[in-house]
């Protein structure tokens, strides 16, 4: 999730076993090792741009990296400003460990892919419960930890725990009821699903995004779930066929390693531009649910050398009437 989600939930599970005068203190340090694992953005390469795709959210991201990040969480900040306060350095790793931990947590919550059991398994884990970025479920927990703080009262504490588990337990139950629509979408078409998923779309847990596959199509519709139900219908895209859609792209170049790269990172959700026949999306998110227009994807070079890398591509910039069309989806 964004920064701050991750910095405010490391902050709530750190205040659960401190002492009353403590709070301040332990909330900064749960606040800044909830946002520690994400210092893996900072593993680029200009030569290999697909190195980000397959670092971020690793190893510093992964169950068993928990205790060896909240030390270091813990030596920094302990020596850095907490060795002359009212805390030992067992509390310092406690706290901090604890907001250290819930950062894989809490990624994999959401849609983009995270390696938690690294090293035992690449594999992405992903449990579309929650948004990347959600207002509605971030404001609440910051006003209560601010609260918290300011009281010195754990009541709020306590509380924030409380919205983080109906959240995502409401994140659970709108996934169930989106997949279920899905199915009921392809049956009605007379569809053979080989695969289904539902995830939130940007910033809400209203509207939902169904992809399921057939045997060589994706089908993006999308869903509003509230009391009622409302459906709106999207588009299918054909699943991408590497040697049918680049026929000169040698399989042994460069190029065609970084597009299997670029499939492990996207779950296989691949397909190629109706736009720009030399771009590969990633289908699986889109600002408008409904739609397959990816947010981010590769591009190949049809006159490159075996040893040249595919470019990065980044679709997020979109006009104001898309985000406007998103959130009618959502309050109408």
């Amino acid at each position: 999730m964004d920064p701050l989600s991750q910095g405010i939930v490391g902050a709530v599970a750190a205040q659960q076993p401190s002492k009353k005068g403590q709070l301040l203190i332990v909330t900064i340090v749960g606040f800044l090792s909830g946002m520690a694992p994400d210092i893996d953005i900072f593993f680029r390469s200009d030569e290999d741009p697909l190195l980000y795709f397959e670092f971020h959210r690793q190893f510093t991201h992964s169950l068993i990296f928990i205790p060896f990040g909240g030390l270091i969480c813990a030596t920094i900040f302990y020596n850095l400003f907490l060795r002359k306060k009212n805390i030992s350095f067992r509390q310092t790793y406690i706290c901090a460990t604890l907001g250290y931990a819930t950062h894989g947590l809490l990624d994999s919550s959401t849609s983009y892919g995270t390696q938690l059991f690294w090293p035992f398994t690449d594999e992405r884990v992903a449990w579309n419960l929650i948004s990347i970025i959600d207002p509605i479920f971030t404001i609440p927990l910051l006003i209560l930890v601010i609260f918290a703080m300011i009281k010195n009262n754990k009541t709020y504490s306590y509380l924030s725990l409380l919205w983080i588990t109906i959240y995502m337990s409401f994140g659970f139950i709108q996934k169930d009821r989106a997949e279920i629509i899905g199915k009921q979408i392809a049956s009605s078409r007379g569809h053979i699903i080989e695969k289904i998923e539902a995830k939130p779309s940007f910033a809400n847990s209203i509207v939902w995004k169904i992809i399921y596959t057939t045997k060589s199509s994706y089908h993006i519709d999308a869903v509003k779930l509230g009391f009622d139900t409302k459906i709106y219908e999207g588009t299918t895209i054909k699943k991408l066929n590497l040697s049918e859609s680049y026929p000169w792209l040698n399989p042994l170049s460069q190029q065609a390693i970084d597009v299997e790269r670029f499939r492990w990172f996207s779950n296989g959700y691949l397909a190629k531009s109706t736009t720009m026949p030399n771009q590969i999306l990633d289908v699986r998110f889109s600002v408008l649910p409904n739609e397959g227009h990816g947010l981010w994807g590769i591009e190949l070079n049809p006159n490159g050398d075996m040893k040249e890398h595919v470019k990065t591509i980044s679709n997020r910039k979109r006009n104001l009437k898309t985000y406007q069309k998103l959130w009618r989806m959502i309050i109408e």
